[in-house]
């Protein structure tokens, strides 16, 4: 629950729906099963609020003094084809309104078209723009066909300074899938081992219950090691998953589950 990133990026989000999804990240777990836990000194938050730019100043005032994070899609999302100058400055956008984290997209045709250095100066480039403001780049696995390319991808964002290395938009047609993490992981590892450096992850769409994260917990405990289940190494970009976590947890604290009207989103 702490490495969700609760996201709503939708068509018609407005402000409302945005207050009422920060309601929900500061307090993502009824009270009786907070305190059924045992959890009341210190109750759990989800990792991040994630939206477009537009939402992102809506977003840090509903948060404000949780410590949440706000987090914001940018570049373009979900294509991320519009011209590289208004990437930059939907970016900068995003942190001047309040954004700690920013979800980028690359270019895909790039890594298809074997553009490696093109690729490299591009995450570069918004890396830059992102300041403080931490930065996972979105890879669109979906849409790169095999996991050699994935891997190539994966390593040259986070040469290019990327933070987290994400899998998907999840608006593609296929997003996470075990075997595409697999490949990022291993790029992931192999890059800390030659620099010495931590770069976080992000499986994102398709992530939809409990059952389903424990298999990516279990990825990342294999692969990487404990300090990579923290929220700090290891978000899920899945706003459903919430609801099934809270139903598992009712089953366990009273013996039933719940309908799922009753853990509702926001």
């Amino acid at each position: 629950m702490t490495c969700i990133d609760l996201t709503t990026l939708a068509g018609d989000d407005t402000p409302g729906r945005v207050r009422r999804l920060c309601a929900k990240a500061r307090r993502p777990l009824r009270p009786d099963l907070v305190a059924a836990l045992g959890l009341e000194d210190r109750p759990p938050t989800v990792g991040a609020v994630c939206v477009y730019p537009t939402m992102v100043a809506t977003a840090v005032a509903a948060l404000d003094e949780s410590g949440i994070p706000v987090a914001s899609v940018a570049t373009g999302f979900p294509a991320g084809l519009t011209p590289l100058p208004q990437r930059l400055a939907e970016i900068r956008h995003a942190v001047g309104e309040g954004a700690a984290e920013i979800d980028i997209v690359i270019t895909r045709g790039h890594a298809l078209l074997g553009e490696w250095g093109a690729l490299h100066d591009e995450v570069a480039a918004m890396r830059d723009a992102c300041g403080a403001a931490h930065m996972k780049a979105i890879l669109g696995t979906g849409d790169l066909g095999p996991l050699r390319t994935v891997y190539k991808a994966a390593a040259v964002a986070m040469q290019a300074g990327a933070d987290f290395i994400k899998t998907s938009t999840g608006k593609e047609d296929v997003n996470a899938t075990l075997p595409v993490s697999l490949a990022m992981l291993r790029a992931l590892r192999h890059y800390g081992d030659r620099t010495g450096v931590r770069v976080g992850f992000k499986p994102a769409g398709g992530v939809r219950t409990a059952k389903d994260a424990l298999n990516w917990l279990v990825l990342m405990k294999e692969e990487l090691g404990r300090p990579w289940l923290e929220p700090d190494l290891f978000r899920i970009g899945a706003s459903s998953l919430l609801g099934d976590i809270e139903r598992q947890i009712e089953h366990h604290v009273t013996g039933r589950y719940a309908a799922a009207a009753n853990h509702a989103p926001a």
